[in-house]
């Protein structure tokens, strides 16, 4: 009768236990080695987020197949202008309009005349005006000038009450058949080298000639020591004739609508301006920016004036060419503003750039 007791007390009870207090003991800790290789999981539960992290990496990774038809990036791509760069254009860093002036001198070629180009790529900004007006308020100031029409537009030529479709010689001869510059002057307020329609074709015809880069260049050897101020209005391109303004020219003043896309072309003009430094002419730099047309009513007119101040500083004229009916008028009667309205404001804007360029310039 003995058995009967020790079948039916103790063995069921205590099997409660050993779920609970058995693990760390003897029976089955054969079978729970699992268990103690399963502990570090309240270890793992802190890291389940690199546990996560792995498969999103993994996700991340395996979709990466190189895309059809992508163009290997070109090497003049890190040539052209970003987004930031056509708001802002980039100040350019090599030459600042103040420098060393005895470097500046070594670099100036020993002759009378300081020649200028008036350039932009970008039509309407006021460029020809700025040209004949500077031009005859240098004059005022007492200095023997010339303005050369270098626009097959002619229309500095006609601003002087010349026709550019009667005259018989003009600067698309001088350039392609090398007549001497002298024989297509003609005297007005100031001396003009006069513009005719020819000159469209004159880029085509210069095509095959050695040095056609250098054609005005040499032109105005004849004639470098006659003037105090050689200024030359170029056309609303950078070709050719541009090329060689500018390869003649010690300094570019650069007329500037203030609004944006006028704004813009400063970039593509800075880069023409360093391949003509690299290989044509290393000293020519930029005199200014002239602000033009200005509206300071308008708000967006202040905004581009704010731009070009904080991305081209110095380069940056003082002076402030102002929206006048008188610029539009004064052409009709074949004259300068500072002859049509003498008192006007329109001709004082002018004459006040004037003043700052000789003071920039010691003359």
């Amino acid at each position: 009768m003995t058995p009967e007791p020790e079948a039916i007390v103790s063995p069921p009870e205590p099997e409660p236990e050993p779920e609970v207090a058995v693990t760390p003991s003897e029976p089955e800790a054969s079978a729970e080695p699992e268990a103690p290789a399963e502990t570090p999981e309240p270890e793992s539960l802190e890291p389940p987020e690199p546990a996560a992290a792995e498969p999103v990496v993994t996700r991340a990774a395996a979709p990466t197949p190189p895309p059809v038809n992508q163009v290997e990036p070109a090497a003049e791509d890190a040539q052209r202008i970003s987004v930031a760069q056509a708001l802002a254009p980039m100040r350019e860093p090599a030459r600042p309009r103040v420098g060393d002036p005895v470097a500046a001198a070594a670099q100036m070629p020993d002759r009378r005349a300081k020649i200028i180009s008036f350039a932009n790529q970008k039509g309407g900004v006021a460029k020809t005006t700025t040209t004949l007006n500077l031009a005859v308020a240098f004059k005022e100031s007492g200095h023997d000038v010339l303005v050369v029409d270098l626009d097959p537009q002619g229309n500095l030529t006609m601003s002087q009450g010349i026709d550019p479709d009667k005259v018989e010689r003009s600067m698309y001869d001088v350039l392609v058949h090398h007549i001497p510059i002298k024989d297509v002057i003609v005297p007005r307020e100031i001396d003009v080298a006069v513009s005719s329609i020819d000159l469209a074709g004159a880029e085509i015809a210069m095509s095959a000639q050695i040095g056609r880069e250098r054609s005005l260049e040499k032109a105005f050897k004849a004639i470098e020591d006659d003037y105090d101020f050689i200024c030359i209005d170029t056309p609303p391109s950078l070709g050719l004739l541009t090329v060689n303004a500018l390869t003649a020219s010690d300094k570019v003043i650069v007329p500037v609508q203030c609004e944006y896309l006028s704004m813009r072309g400063l970039v593509q003009l800075q880069n023409t301006l360093e391949m003509i430094r690299e290989n044509l002419n290393p000293r020519v730099v930029i005199e200014g920016i002239l602000p033009t047309m200005l509206d300071s009513r308008t708000v967006h007119a202040k905004e581009a004036v704010e731009i070009l101040e904080e991305n081209f500083g110095e380069l940056v004229f003082k002076s402030r060419i102002r929206k006048a009916i008188k610029f539009a008028e004064a052409p009709v009667r074949g004259a300068s503003v500072l002859k049509y309205d003498p008192k006007s404001n329109a001709a004082n804007y002018y004459r006040e750039l004037a003043q700052e360029v000789l003071t920039h310039n010691g003359a």
